[in-house]
Protein backbone atom coordinates (compact mmCIF):
# COMPACT_ATOMS: atom_id res chain seq x y z
CA UNK A 1 0.00 0.00 0.00
CA UNK A 2 1.17 3.35 -0.79
CA UNK A 3 0.42 5.86 2.52
CA UNK A 4 -2.12 8.27 0.60
CA UNK A 5 -3.91 9.41 3.39
CA UNK A 6 -5.85 11.70 1.12
CA UNK A 7 -7.62 8.70 0.12
CA UNK A 8 -9.59 8.75 3.34
CA UNK A 9 -9.32 12.25 4.41
CA UNK A 10 -13.50 13.36 4.74
CA UNK A 11 -13.13 16.76 2.42
CA UNK A 12 -11.34 15.10 -0.74
CA UNK A 13 -13.92 12.30 -0.28
CA UNK A 14 -16.70 15.11 -0.66
CA UNK A 15 -15.07 16.59 -3.62
CA UNK A 16 -14.65 13.48 -4.91
CA UNK A 17 -18.71 12.77 -4.30
CA UNK A 18 -19.36 16.16 -5.71
CA UNK A 19 -17.52 15.57 -9.26
CA UNK A 20 -18.87 12.60 -10.02
CA UNK A 21 -22.63 12.99 -9.13
CA UNK A 22 -23.14 15.23 -12.42
CA UNK A 23 -24.00 18.49 -9.90
CA UNK A 24 -20.83 20.19 -12.02
CA UNK A 25 -22.07 19.23 -15.31
CA UNK A 26 -19.26 17.95 -17.39
CA UNK A 27 -15.88 17.79 -15.76
CA UNK A 28 -13.68 19.90 -17.67
CA UNK A 29 -10.94 21.40 -16.21
CA UNK A 30 -8.37 20.96 -12.47
CA UNK A 31 -6.12 24.08 -10.94
CA UNK A 32 -4.14 23.92 -7.90
CA UNK A 33 -1.49 25.58 -6.11
CA UNK A 34 0.47 24.25 -3.32
CA UNK A 35 3.72 25.73 -1.76
CA UNK A 36 5.62 27.03 1.41
CA UNK A 37 8.63 28.68 2.64
CA UNK A 38 11.31 25.90 3.23
CA UNK A 39 14.77 26.62 4.51
CA UNK A 40 17.61 25.66 6.74
CA UNK A 41 18.63 22.18 6.68
CA UNK A 42 15.30 20.48 5.25
CA UNK A 43 15.85 17.69 3.40
CA UNK A 44 13.22 18.81 1.22
CA UNK A 45 16.40 20.96 -0.22
CA UNK A 46 18.78 18.04 -0.63
CA UNK A 47 17.52 16.30 -4.13
CA UNK A 48 18.70 12.61 -3.08
CA UNK A 49 16.49 12.84 0.44
CA UNK A 50 13.57 15.32 -0.47
CA UNK A 51 13.25 14.85 -3.86
CA UNK A 52 12.92 18.51 -5.11
CA UNK A 53 9.15 20.00 -5.42
CA UNK A 54 7.21 17.42 -7.63
CA UNK A 55 7.95 14.44 -5.74
CA UNK A 56 7.54 15.94 -2.20
CA UNK A 57 4.65 18.49 -2.62
CA UNK A 58 3.52 18.27 -6.52
CA UNK A 59 2.77 14.50 -6.18
CA UNK A 60 -0.45 15.43 -4.48
CA UNK A 61 -1.79 17.73 -7.09
CA UNK A 62 -1.12 15.25 -9.57
CA UNK A 63 -2.73 12.32 -7.71
CA UNK A 64 -6.21 14.85 -6.46
CA UNK A 65 -6.60 15.63 -10.50
CA UNK A 66 -5.96 11.68 -11.20
CA UNK A 67 -8.79 11.02 -8.44
CA UNK A 68 -11.09 13.97 -9.25
CA UNK A 69 -11.17 13.35 -13.19
CA UNK A 70 -10.84 9.27 -12.43
CA UNK A 71 -8.84 9.13 -15.42
CA UNK A 72 -4.96 8.77 -16.34
CA UNK A 73 -3.15 12.08 -18.08
CA UNK A 74 -1.60 11.01 -21.57
CA UNK A 75 0.63 14.03 -22.19
CA UNK A 76 1.95 16.99 -19.95
CA UNK A 77 3.59 20.09 -20.98
CA UNK A 78 6.19 21.21 -17.56
CA UNK A 79 8.23 24.09 -16.41
CA UNK A 80 10.63 24.72 -13.81
CA UNK A 81 11.82 27.89 -12.29
CA UNK A 82 14.17 28.68 -10.08
CA UNK A 83 15.46 32.50 -8.83
CA UNK A 84 19.07 31.74 -8.07
CA UNK A 85 19.19 31.41 -4.16
CA UNK A 86 21.44 28.99 -2.33
CA UNK A 87 18.70 26.64 -0.41
CA UNK A 88 17.75 26.13 -4.11
CA UNK A 89 21.03 25.05 -5.87
CA UNK A 90 19.95 21.41 -5.64
CA UNK A 91 15.95 21.18 -6.02
CA UNK A 92 14.03 23.36 -8.56
CA UNK A 93 12.13 26.04 -6.48
CA UNK A 94 9.17 25.91 -8.40
CA UNK A 95 7.46 23.87 -11.16
CA UNK A 96 4.37 24.07 -12.93
CA UNK A 97 2.57 21.62 -14.98
CA UNK A 98 -0.49 21.23 -17.57
CA UNK A 99 -1.55 17.89 -18.41
CA UNK A 100 -4.00 16.37 -20.76
CA UNK A 101 -6.62 14.29 -19.86
CA UNK A 102 -8.85 11.82 -21.69
CA UNK A 103 -11.55 13.90 -22.83
CA UNK A 104 -9.81 16.68 -23.79
CA UNK A 105 -9.50 17.76 -20.03
CA UNK A 106 -6.79 19.77 -18.74
CA UNK A 107 -5.45 19.59 -14.85
CA UNK A 108 -3.18 23.19 -14.27
CA UNK A 109 -0.82 23.28 -11.25
CA UNK A 110 2.11 24.60 -9.68
CA UNK A 111 4.08 24.11 -6.68
CA UNK A 112 7.25 25.86 -4.60
CA UNK A 113 9.57 25.81 -2.01
CA UNK A 114 9.90 29.83 -2.10
CA UNK A 115 6.25 31.08 -2.16
CA UNK A 116 3.85 31.89 0.74
CA UNK A 117 1.71 29.17 2.23
CA UNK A 118 -0.70 28.03 0.25
CA UNK A 119 -2.83 24.57 -0.65
CA UNK A 120 -5.97 24.25 -2.61
CA UNK A 121 -7.80 23.11 -5.51
CA UNK A 122 -10.19 23.88 -7.84
CA UNK A 123 -12.37 21.62 -10.07
CA UNK A 124 -14.75 23.23 -13.10
CA UNK A 125 -17.72 21.52 -14.73
CA UNK A 126 -20.23 22.84 -17.56
CA UNK A 127 -22.86 23.86 -14.74
CA UNK A 128 -20.44 24.78 -11.69
CA UNK A 129 -17.65 23.98 -9.63
CA UNK A 130 -15.94 23.15 -6.36
CA UNK A 131 -12.75 24.57 -4.60
CA UNK A 132 -11.57 22.98 -1.53
CA UNK A 133 -9.43 25.01 0.64
CA UNK A 134 -6.25 23.59 2.70
CA UNK A 135 -7.00 20.78 0.32
CA UNK A 136 -3.16 18.92 1.39
CA UNK A 137 -1.81 19.00 4.72
CA UNK A 138 -2.78 16.92 7.56
CA UNK A 139 -3.35 20.12 10.22
CA UNK A 140 -6.83 22.51 10.38
CA UNK A 141 -10.08 22.44 9.14
CA UNK A 142 -10.84 22.58 5.41
CA UNK A 143 -13.84 23.97 3.75
CA UNK A 144 -14.78 23.23 0.18
CA UNK A 145 -16.86 26.10 -1.70
CA UNK A 146 -19.42 24.69 -4.23
CA UNK A 147 -20.89 27.28 -6.06
CA UNK A 148 -23.67 25.70 -9.01
CA UNK A 149 -25.55 27.80 -11.55
CA UNK A 150 -24.60 31.23 -9.22
CA UNK A 151 -25.99 29.81 -5.73
CA UNK A 152 -22.62 29.05 -3.62
CA UNK A 153 -22.93 26.76 -0.58
CA UNK A 154 -19.78 25.56 2.12
CA UNK A 155 -19.09 23.01 4.20
CA UNK A 156 -16.36 22.94 6.72
CA UNK A 157 -14.42 19.88 7.62
CA UNK A 158 -12.61 19.69 11.73
CA UNK A 159 -9.01 18.15 11.67
CA UNK A 160 -8.54 15.13 12.36
CA UNK A 161 -5.82 12.33 12.71
CA UNK A 162 -5.32 11.51 8.99
CA UNK A 163 -2.40 9.06 9.90
CA UNK A 164 -4.30 7.00 12.03
CA UNK A 165 -7.20 6.49 9.30
CA UNK A 166 -4.62 5.48 6.31
CA UNK A 167 -3.08 2.78 9.31
CA UNK A 168 -6.74 1.51 10.21
CA UNK A 169 -7.59 0.95 6.13
CA UNK A 170 -3.50 -0.86 6.59
CA UNK A 171 -4.34 -2.75 9.08
CA UNK A 172 -8.22 -3.86 8.25
CA UNK A 173 -6.73 -4.81 4.57
CA UNK A 174 -3.98 -7.17 6.27
CA UNK A 175 -6.35 -8.67 8.70
CA UNK A 176 -9.00 -9.60 6.13
CA UNK A 177 -6.24 -10.49 3.10
CA UNK A 178 -7.46 -7.27 0.72
CA UNK A 179 -5.75 -5.53 -1.85
CA UNK A 180 -5.70 -1.69 -0.57
CA UNK A 181 -7.31 0.90 -2.98
CA UNK A 182 -3.54 2.68 -3.01
CA UNK A 183 -1.46 0.28 -4.05
CA UNK A 184 1.72 0.31 -5.61
CA UNK A 185 0.52 0.99 -9.02
CA UNK A 186 -1.22 4.14 -7.90
CA UNK A 187 2.40 5.27 -6.76
CA UNK A 188 3.63 4.03 -10.11
CA UNK A 189 1.33 5.99 -12.12
CA UNK A 190 2.26 9.15 -10.02
CA UNK A 191 5.76 8.85 -10.48
CA UNK A 192 5.06 8.52 -14.36
CA UNK A 193 3.83 11.60 -14.31
CA UNK A 194 6.33 13.15 -12.55
CA UNK A 195 8.85 12.07 -14.58
CA UNK A 196 7.38 12.86 -17.60
CA UNK A 197 6.62 16.88 -16.33
CA UNK A 198 10.60 16.48 -15.91
CA UNK A 199 11.41 15.38 -19.15
CA UNK A 200 9.29 17.98 -20.90
CA UNK A 201 10.91 20.51 -18.89
CA UNK A 202 14.50 19.06 -20.15
CA UNK A 203 13.61 18.80 -23.87
CA UNK A 204 11.31 22.23 -23.43
CA UNK A 205 8.36 20.70 -25.15
CA UNK A 206 5.54 18.23 -24.40
CA UNK A 207 5.78 14.75 -23.54
CA UNK A 208 3.88 11.79 -23.63
CA UNK A 209 2.75 9.83 -20.80
CA UNK A 210 2.44 5.95 -20.64
CA UNK A 211 -0.41 5.37 -18.66
CA UNK A 212 -0.89 2.80 -16.19
CA UNK A 213 -4.14 0.74 -15.68
CA UNK A 214 -6.06 1.89 -12.81
CA UNK A 215 -9.08 -0.02 -11.98
CA UNK A 216 -9.79 1.62 -8.04
CA UNK A 217 -10.22 5.13 -7.23
CA UNK A 218 -10.83 6.83 -4.18
CA UNK A 219 -14.54 5.99 -3.23
CA UNK A 220 -16.76 7.90 -0.51
CA UNK A 221 -17.27 4.55 1.66
CA UNK A 222 -13.29 4.89 1.97
CA UNK A 223 -14.33 7.93 4.64
CA UNK A 224 -12.03 6.94 8.06
CA UNK A 225 -12.45 9.67 10.71
CA UNK A 226 -10.62 9.94 13.86
CA UNK A 227 -9.65 12.70 16.21
CA UNK A 228 -7.09 14.84 16.23
CA UNK A 229 -3.74 14.22 18.13
CA UNK A 230 -3.36 16.37 21.32
CA UNK A 231 0.19 17.65 22.33
CA UNK A 232 1.60 14.51 24.26
CA UNK A 233 2.53 16.04 27.94
CA UNK A 234 6.86 16.39 28.39
CA UNK A 235 8.38 13.27 29.86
Amino acid sequence: MIAYRLHFHDANLHAVEIGRSGKLGEVRCFDSLFGLQVHGENIRLQKNLGGGTLFDIGIYCINAARYLFRDEPTEVVGLTANNGEKRFSEVDEMTGAILRFPQERLAIFTCSFGSAGIGYYSLVGTKGNLRLENAYEYRGDSKCIVTIKGRQTEKVFKAGDQFASELIYFSDCIMNDRAPEPSGREGLADVRVINAIYESARIRRSAQIQPVRKETRPEPEMEIKRPPVKNAAPV
